[in-house]
């Protein structure tokens, strides 16, 4: 049965989500407001996009898309209402809503918690389903009570951000059971899922999504979760069979150098280890930049809070893992990333700060 847990509170009925919340603290109080919306039945909620590659934009929503997601999830993980949930992401954002949605729709119970670092801390429950983001699970393995609870979670995905290769890794080693997210706002939280195992992921979707390619050959989806409007994406895709596909990048962050076209995304993942030798848990992204000779030039941006580094060396050593058109011209060392409000790197106002 559904039931909104936070802290000594219980909220279960429309009623009690009338309880004076002033001095809750900001996610608790978005979230019980939210539950009184919809258990009020509001049929519409306003989003806001997460604007890591563009302007941020307010988009409707509809409960009967909500609904169809939930549906989906609950579909592909078989969970019923005797599945407890974990809501440990910002409930203002999408992610955190579609939890509280989950929860209402399986007529499941529910805990909120704060979104911190490390969401298991001092958690007595042991949840079922818990959504969380790459920052979340790297705290959480790290920590010995926290890594016992997390092997024990029986579905675990993340999102919001590809996971680095090293905390696939991590989860690999320690046999935890996770699955990576793909979605947007416009898809209400995710549209596919990939099982995190050894080699490429696969991302299979959820049931009922209509795909296919645009001519640059980015995915572009219909759903229920989409109001059944089509959705085009700028994510350059592989497709692996009817139902699944490999994700390449993003089709407005490839690079042509001279005719050759780079992957940034795949780059990353190819030289993390080096970058993170030399610029340990640092953040760094490739892109290109404007070039007389070859149109555009492959660059490397290194977040460190200190704006110095050895890039000579760096640059030695990734010759060493990346081909010779894969190498970057120029590595710019910078000490802070534009991010969005949810913490996504900016990458088009990081690089437009560069002149700065």
């Amino acid at each position: 049965m559904f039931q909104l847990t936070f802290g000594k509170y219980k909220f279960q009925k429309l009623a009690d989500f009338d309880l004076d919340n002033t001095d809750f603290p900001q996610f608790a109080q978005a979230a019980i407001e939210f539950c009184r919306s919809w258990l009020s039945g509001s049929t519409s909620f306003v989003q806001q996009t997460s604007g890591s590659t563009g302007i941020p934009k307010e988009i409707e929503i509809s409960a009967v898309q909500m609904i169809a997601s939930a549906k989906g999830t609950q579909a592909f993980f078989q969970t019923d209402e005797g599945s407890t949930l974990l809501c440990c992401l910002d409930p203002r954002y999408i992610a955190g809503k579609m939890m509280l949605v989950r929860a209402m729709v399986w007529n499941s119970p529910i805990h909120l918690s704060e979104p911190k670092s490390n969401p298991l801390e001092g958690l007595s429950l042991l949840p079922d389903f818990v959504a969380m983001v790459p920052l979340q699970v790297e705290t959480c393995l790290t920590d010995k009570s926290s890594l016992k609870k997390l092997k024990a979670i029986d579905h675990l995905i993340i999102g919001g951000a590809p996971i680095s290769s090293a905390l696939k890794e991590k989860l690999l080693e320690n046999d935890i059971q996770a699955y990576q997210t793909y979605g947007m706002t416009e898809t209400v939280s995710h549209i596919a899922l990939a099982k995190i195992t050894s080699g490429e992921l696969v991302y299979t979707f959820l049931t009922d999504v209509e795909f296919g390619l645009d001519g640059r050959g980015a995915l572009w989806v219909t759903s229920a979760s989409s109001n059944y409007e089509n959705v085009q994406t700028n994510d350059l895709v592989e497709l692996v069979d009817k139902n699944s596909f490999r994700w390449l990048g993003r089709a407005d962050f490839v690079v042509n150098s001279g005719g050759v076209k780079l992957h940034p995304e795949l780059l990353e993942k190819k030289s993390e280890a080096t970058i993170h030798g030399f610029f340990p848990n640092s953040a760094f992204f490739f892109f290109g930049q404007q070039d007389d000779t070859l149109g555009e030039k492959l660059c490397l941006a290194i977040e460190n809070k200190f704006g110095i580094g050895h890039s000579e060396n760096l640059l030695i050593e990734l010759k060493k893992v990346l081909s010779r058109f894969e190498v970057p011209k120029n590595i710019f060392i910078m000490p802070t990333f534009s991010r969005t409000e949810s913490g996504k790197i900016n990458r088009l106002k990081t690089i437009e700060n560069l002149g700065d």
